[in-house]
């Protein structure tokens, strides 16, 4: 029988080694409520809508970008 120790993953979790995925930290885990927080579709832009232009130049984009194509 032997008495030296066996060797496994303690060895190696020594010092001076470069940390590996195991040693790195894990995310914190977050319990707000996510309702409580603006979601992207809860803006214009999310819905893809763009700022207002202004003038008539920007209603005239917008009107052709947005016209069906059953209406050219």
């Amino acid at each position: 029988m032997s008495t030296a120790p066996a060797h496994g993953p303690r060895d190696a979790k020594q010092p001076g080694r470069t940390p590996s995925p195991e040693n790195t930290p894990k995310p914190v885990l977050v319990f707000d409520d996510p309702l409580d927080q603006q979601s992207a579709d809860d803006t214009d832009r999310g819905w893809g809508e763009r700022p207002p232009a202004g003038g008539s130049a920007g209603d005239l984009a917008r009107f052709l970008d947005e016209k069906p194509p059953h209406h050219l």
